[in-house]
Parts: structure tokens; sequence; C-alpha cells
């Protein structure tokens, strides 16, 4: 029997993501893993793969499009099945029949509407305001082109073909255009029919930051870039200049989920002073041999993960009317990324070695910075890393990944003076690190046990290797 493919919530909490790119075509016989396409989400492109096998019988959303979760965006044919099992499969499922990817508008809009060449104008072109100085009085839009400027707006009609005049973009194009105050009338399309699509948007804006500073961005109208430039106040001469920053999806996303966190989650801190004399001496001893450079961030998440492991009670979530209690490791690790933050997951880290580790940990951030991590890798983990030390940050507090128990926050070593067993003073090598935690999941205590025993890891590293 046909199966609709729906949108899944690919990342907690989300209500819609975009089809960045299709991976199969219509006809295409596809196995049980294999990839369908790439989900751009808040904070990285994702890719989704058939849980069944079958061949694909219509894509219903275009590449580009945002769609909201539990959408239909594919309809997939078991063995045996012809067109006829499409059209009866959306009817089931009280879709309208005959949507396809390369038509133009969102699925909304498809699903309301047969698929035809030249779909009319909106009610709307008629007013009295729409028609342009060359053609007063025209009751109808059949030979009149819409003008340029309603087609950067996110209140845009749906486009129509080229014959009439108006321009193919998704309403993620569209939006993005608008921030990036982009004029959708100077890019070329590449999508079906010409529609203009991410790729094209982004390719456009990567030629215009290449141009010479002394030249108008390409493509970009003027009032458009002096929209966006930094400009001071009439009414205040003399003011500071400033500049307005669209805020993007990413960046929204981690507003509403860390403001969520402080303000919902009961942290509480503590901080530790770690001697890491030994632990640099130890890494220094390692990497003369090692095929791989190793990181100090990496002795630090093997030593979170013995600790967890030593004080068990730690390594778990909050889940509401429950606590669940992880037998193994995986730990988030804090990626910063152009325009926002990720936290890719690694799995089993008390059972990989140093070098795995590394080698993990390498290929996660590089990913994660191009916007390539698999849904999997950024889901689960009971226990955070966020280490700042390498920007040469002595100490900072970190708010919490619900439903994490904890995240660790890292700063710099640095030389300080310190005292020593004899009561005398000597010069160590101090890294201050800040344990948040959910007062939901941990006591006070439970955390105390936690962060001592982390800190005797860090400061004894040869047991970081048994």
């Amino acid at each position: 029997m046909a199966e609709i493919i729906r949108m899944p919530e690919v990342m907690a909490g989300a209500t819609e993501a975009a089809i960045q790119s299709w991976s199969v075509a219509e006809g295409a016989t596809v196995t049980v893993g294999q990839t369908l396409a790439e989900i751009e989400t808040d904070k990285a492109s994702v890719e989704l793969a058939a849980e069944s096998a079958g061949t694909i019988g219509r894509l219903l959303v275009p590449e580009g499009d945002n769609v909201a979760v539990g959408d239909a965006i594919l309809v997939l044919l078991a063995d045996g099945e012809g067109p006829e099992a499409i059209d009866a499969a959306l009817r089931d499922a009280g879709i309208g029949a005959g949507a396809a990817a390369s038509d133009p508008g969102t699925a909304a809009e498809i699903a309301a509407q047969p698929v035809q060449s030249g779909p009319p104008e909106p009610e709307t072109a008629p007013e009295p305001a729409a028609p342009l100085p060359s053609a007063p009085g025209a009751p109808t839009s059949t030979a009149a082109p819409a003008p340029a400027p309603t087609a950067d707006t996110e209140t845009a009609p749906p486009a129509e073909p080229e014959t009439g005049g108006r321009l193919f973009a998704s309403p993620l194009v569209r939006r993005l255009a608008a921030e990036k105050g982009v004029a959708l009338v100077d890019i070329s399309g590449t999508g079906p029919r010409g529609r203009i699509v991410r790729r094209d948007l982004e390719r456009h804006l990567e030629q215009a930051s290449a141009a010479p500073a002394s030249e108008p961005a390409v493509g970009s109208a003027e009032p458009s870039a002096a929209s966006v430039s930094p400009t001071a106040s009439p009414a205040a001469e003399g003011a500071a200049a400033f500049e307005d920053v669209p805020v993007d999806r990413m960046r929204r996303t981690i507003a509403r989920r860390l403001t969520e966190s402080k303000s919902t989650v009961p942290h509480f801190y503590l901080v530790a002073d770690c001697r890491v004399d030994a632990l640099l001496e130890l890494r220094r001893t390692v990497n003369e041999t090692a095929t791989r450079k190793i990181s100090v961030n990496d002795f630090v998440l093997k030593a979170v993960a013995a600790a967890l492991v030593e004080v068990p009670e730690a390594n778990a979530i909050w889940l509401g009317d429950s606590i669940r209690r992880f037998t193994g490791v995986d730990l988030a690790v804090a990626v910063a990324i152009d325009g926002g933050l990720t936290t890719p997951v690694v799995r089993g880290v008390d059972r990989l070695s140093l070098s795995r580790l590394s080698e993990t940990v390498a290929d996660l951030a590089e990913r994660g910075r191009a916007g390539r991590l698999r849904q999997h890798e950024l889901e689960g983990g009971s226990f955070s890393v966020s280490n700042l030390g390498m920007y040469g940050t002595t100490q900072f507090s970190a708010i919490l990944n619900p439903p994490q128990s904890g995240i660790l926050a890292v700063g710099a070593a640095r030389p300080l003076p310190v005292a020593d067993a004899d009561g005398g003073l000597s010069v160590a090598t101090v890294m201050t690190v800040t344990l948040s935690a959910d007062h939901r999941v941990l006591d006070g205590a439970v955390a105390a046990q936690w962060l001592a025993a982390f800190q005797r890891r860090i400061e004894n590293p040869l047991s970081i290797l048994i």
C-alpha cells in the first residue's frame, strides 16, 4: 500500500523545517536506510532516511520550501503499485491530488488546487493600486507583469509561470532575501521551471560579498543596500551609527531554548580550580608518539566520562515524572559555528580511546560547522562540555541544555600562585571549571561528589588512561 512520508520532528521542539535538497527522484527505487532528502533545521542539515523500501511515487514539496512538522512531503509506493495508488493515498490522507515538487507554491497551496501550467492571478490583483502606471485601468492582469518589489516580500502571492512575469521562489527564499536586503529579480533560478531555491540565493550572496568594497553589492537594489548599512538617527545628530541585523532561524531557536532553560530549570553552580601541570606534561609525552595530536579538551571529555561512571547519579536526565539514569556515557560537545552554536553528541565516551575520541570530536566539529550533521548525532546525551579556554576565557558559567542534568564550563589554563601541602607557595598551572547542574536531578552533595571525581582525574591524568 502507498505510504505518505511526513516531515519528522528532526529537532526537539521544532515546528517546521525546510527541504534543502532531494536525494531521490520520482520513479527511483529506495531501500531501508537510504537518504531521501537533506532537511534544514535551525542548527544543521539533517539527512532523512527511508524507513521502508519502495518506489518514489511523487515528491510533494519543492526544494527550499518550509514544511510544518507532520505535513506530507512524498508518496512512497510499495512493490507492484502504479500511479493510481498515489492519488488514492493522497485522497485517503485528505491531501489534494496532483501535488508535485516541480509545481510552484508551497505544499499547502499545491494541496488546495489542481496542478495547472498557468495559475490565475490572486483576487487582489485587480485592485486599483496593483496595476502599473503603463497599464492604467486594466480590468484583468492577463498581460500586465507584476511589479518587481512584490517578489522579495514574505507576503508576495504564489509565484506564477515565466509567461506571467512573476518570479518562482520558495517562501524560505523570499524571507531570507528580505532579511538580507536582496532583490530576487536579480537572481537566476536553477530549480524546477526556473524556481529560485536557497542555493541560488547563497551563490548570489557569495558573489556579492566577493565584489570590491568600493562597488555596490551585485544584485542589491539601492534602497535595500541603504537599509542594512549603519545609519545615524536624524533625530539625534551626532549619535553613534548603528546596524540592525536580522535574526535568523538558528538565533531565534537559541534564544527560545536558552530562555526556557534559564527560566524553567533550577540551575546551581559549583566551581573548582584544577592543577593541570601533570596533565600538560602527559599530553606532551602522548603527542610525541600519537598518530594524531591529542588536545586538552580530549582529556577533559575522558575525565568527565570517568567521573560520570564513578558517580552514576549524575549520569541522568530529567523526564518530568521520572529521572532516567544511563549505564554508558554519551556527551554533548559545544561547537561554535557561523552565527550560532551546535552540540553534537559523542557516543560511548567512556569506552573510546583518546585517539579515537579525538578523531570523533574533530569529525563532528568539522561537519557541524559545515552544517552536515545527521539527526541522530544531535540527539541524546546526559551531560555537556563547553570549553572556551582556547579564547583565553578563565572562568564562565554555562546554561543547561534540557533535559540533561549538567554542563561543565572549562576555562583557560594559566599560571597562578598556589599553596603547597607543606604550607609553602609555588606557581602552578590552574584550570578553572564551573559545573552548572539541574537541581531537579542533582542535589548539591551529588554534584560536589561528581566535581571532586572529575578534579581527581584531571590532576592525576594517568587515571584517565587506565
